[in-house]
């Protein structure tokens, strides 16, 4: 494939990341106007959010594992295609109850918008070019949410569905030029799809999901008496207990798959089990975003909108790390590079946490931890799974790294809210919230010795690339 080509794949790849970030970014913005529309109250108008994240989580290991057997080009398109028929049913629902139901087929397209377009990358660029353009569709999501609110704001001047009706003819593009440029690769001897193993791994994230989600919601309340009463009246402990029987029954049911959703004879492959490892904890890291505001508004007497503000640095820090690893992975390689994320993210977090209230010190920590997490989940750990990971289980493995960054990010919002509130919910809470995941990160950042070198990674490149000259 000439790089002609391979560019115009890219800018297909990185125009679809991009409309599905933003409509993370840009809904937030339009809640008071669904609110006054649909006459419902804040908690239900989160359900906006919770639905989409939760269909995103389930679907996104089926929608990848689909695209292994079945080719990138018809995957990737119809999750497009899932993500604008979710959009109209937004703009067109007569209740609220529809206007879930389309956020949830939105929720389910985006999905596998990411993770097939990191196996297309991996598919049609040459493993020296891989880290860049992982590394230019990894800063997507920081762009998104610089721009997202400007957006979103520019958009509801003409009414609140024009967030979702702008989906519509990019959507429309997309699949126009996808059907025209994407890879048609399959699996050339398809084995019984795991439909148990589906449907039981659907399940448990869902209850995991749902859980952690409701659980976080409750540790709002600081009071002990007021957290124990509301754990008897939720739904938090039977669905984390679902959750826990059935991680054994799915277990045992991809050990005698024939094609399994999720192989795990691949976490036997050291490089992928700490790439699994890194994406949890980059994941649980990224959780700490949604805290800062709080810490900001305690710190130093700021509006929470002037908290809001005070985060672009660190988004910018995002953008930016995420392309510039990219390339770096492509000169050498992904130990240093995920070295070098892993001890920025824990250096920032142990400046914040033991200079809480010095605005200097949040500002360098804005810069160390944002170039972090943009290093980390931009590029580094997709591009160690395309080196490891055998051609027909790409989209499987990057549908992987996608669930344990999201359940990362939910354990993390429970962790760090349980932390900040029994260190009193004050500047001291969360600041001793920061320095633990600092510290965990720092684990990591140790265990990222264990990760190839240069020369090693290489060399798998060369034989995974006979493998399948030879195949």
């Amino acid at each position: 494939m000439d790089e002609r080509k391979r560019n115009q794949i890219l800018l297909v790849l990185f125009i679809g990341v991009l409309m599905a970030a933003l409509d993370i970014a840009i809904v937030g913005p339009a809640l008071p106007a669904l609110r006054e529309h649909f006459q419902i109250d804040a908690r239900a108008a989160s359900w906006m959010f919770v639905i989409y994240v939760l269909l995103n989580l389930v679907g996104t290991p089926f929608i990848a594992k689909l695209s292994d057997r079945f080719g990138r080009r018809i995957l990737y398109t119809a999750s497009i295609a899932l993500f604008g028929l979710g959009s109209l049913i937004v703009v067109a629902a007569p209740v609220y109850a529809v206007v879930l139901a389309g956020r949830a087929i939105q929720g389910l397209g985006a999905g596998g918008i990411f993770p097939v377009a990191s196996a297309v990358i991996g598919d049609t660029f040459p493993p020296e070019k891989r880290g860049s353009a992982l590394g230019l569709i990894g800063a997507v999501f920081g762009i998104a949410f610089l721009v997202g609110p400007i957006i979103g704001g520019l958009l509801l001047l003409l009414g609140w569905q024009w967030l979702f009706l702008i989906n519509l003819p990019i959507a429309m593009a997309l699949i126009g030029f996808g059907v025209k440029l994407l890879p048609a690769i399959r699996t050339a001897t398809p084995r019984p799809f795991d439909w148990g193993g589906t449907v039981v791994l659907g399940v448990l994230l869902a209850a995991l999901a749902v859980a952690l989600s409701d659980l976080a919601y409750l540790l709002e309340d600081a009071s002990v008496s007021g957290l124990v009463n509301a754990l008897r009246t939720s739904t938090v402990a039977p669905l984390l207990l679902l959750a826990l029987a059935l991680a054994p029954v799915f277990w045992w049911i991809e050990r005698r798959a024939e094609d399994p959703v999720l192989d795990l004879n691949l976490f036997r492959n050291r490089q992928i089990a700490l790439a699994g490892a890194l994406s949890f904890g980059a994941g649980l890291s990224e959780a700490v975003t949604l805290f800062v505001p709080s810490l900001l508004v305690a710190a130093f007497g700021v509006t929470p909108s002037t908290a809001s503000f005070m985060l672009i640095p660190m988004v910018l820090a995002m953008a930016i790390g995420s392309p510039l690893s990219g390339r770096a992975l492509d000169r050498v390689g992904s130990k240093i590079v995920v070295l070098t994320g892993t001890a920025l993210i824990a250096a920032g977090l142990v400046l914040e946490g033991t200079l809480a209230n010095v605005l200097p010190a949040f500002y360098g920590f804005s810069a160390l931890f944002g170039i972090g997490i943009g290093v980390l989940l931009g590029a580094s750990l997709r591009y160690i799974l395309l080196n490891e990971a055998p051609a027909e289980e790409r989209g499987a493995t990057q549908g992987v790294l996608t669930v344990f960054i999201s359940i990362g990010q939910l354990i993390g919002a429970v962790l760090l809210g349980a932390i900040a509130a029994a260190r009193g919910g004050d500047v001291g809470g969360y600041a001793f919230a920061f320095l633990v995941v600092g510290v965990l990160m720092a684990v990591l950042f140790i265990a990222s010795f264990g990760l190839k070198s240069r020369a090693q990674e290489l060399a798998t490149q060369q034989r995974l690339q006979r493998g399948a000259s030879m195949a």
